[in-house]
Parts: C-alpha cells; structure tokens; sequence
C-alpha cells in the first residue's frame, strides 16, 4: 500500500483516541518501568481470527496530567504484515491507549514524563520475549 494509505489507515485507527475513555487502572505510576507495564495491561491483541500475529511499536508523549500529548506514532511493524493485520494491530494499539489514558503518574512521576518519547513494544508472536522484562529502544522506522 501507498505511503499515503498507510497514514489513512493511522488516521482512521488514531480516530478512536477522540473517544473518551476512563483510565484501565488506578495504581500511580510511579517508575518509567511502571509506564510499559501500565500500557501493556492495557493490551488486547486482536484475535488470530481477525489479523495474524504481530510486533509492533508505538512512540507516544504525555503531559503532566497522563494524557496523551501530540499524536502517538507507529514506528515499527513485522515484516510481512498484511495491511489488513496492520490496521487490525493499529487499532488495538489506539484502544489500549484509550483505555489507559490518563496515566495515573504519581506527582514526581508527572514532572519526570512530561513531554518526552516513550518507543512502547507490543509483542503478540509466540517468540517474543516475556512482557516482564525490560524494554529496548527501537530505532526503526
């Protein structure tokens, strides 16, 4: 597909962020680790039903109260991805974002997260490591 299809397809998965959502936890957020485990509670992959199994990456920045600031990014997806199992994946991520938005960060956790770029790895494939273990930057684009 078309660069520009691909940006319609975030768009049209973007959309569901206008949907107001209540937070998915109440626990404070308190650490950076505790902002990947937040979000990761959040996810729900699609069924294999729907969209074969897939990584993908989303870069998105809060401000001090836990919502998102700007437009979250999808910089990384599997290769081989259908644009049916990529927009499938682009809209779970939009949900759990819905879902878990605000963030709510503990008042030193606020100021600490404020504005800065968090590369958030959603892993469905059976490979992929344990969603416990510490996260890695991801410089793909």
């Amino acid at each position: 597909m078309a660069r520009g299809g691909d940006r319609l397809l975030f768009a049209a998965a973007a959309l569901l962020l206008s949907i107001t959502g209540a937070a998915a936890e109440d626990a404070p957020v308190n650490t950076i680790q505790d902002i990947f485990q937040h979000l990761r509670n959040c996810w729900k992959p699609p069924p294999p039903a729907k969209a074969r199994p897939l990584d993908i990456t989303v870069v998105v920045s809060f401000n001090r109260s836990g919502n998102i600031l700007g437009h979250p990014r999808i910089t990384y997806e599997s290769e081989g991805a259908s644009d049916n199992d990529r927009l499938q994946y682009r809209i779970a991520v939009m949900e759990a974002l819905q879902r878990c938005t605000p963030v709510p960060f503990t008042d030193a956790m606020a100021g600490a997260a404020a504005g800065r770029p968090f590369a958030i790895q959603f892993r469905s494939r059976k490979t992929s490591p344990d969603k416990t273990s510490p996260p890695t930057q991801e410089r793909r684009a």
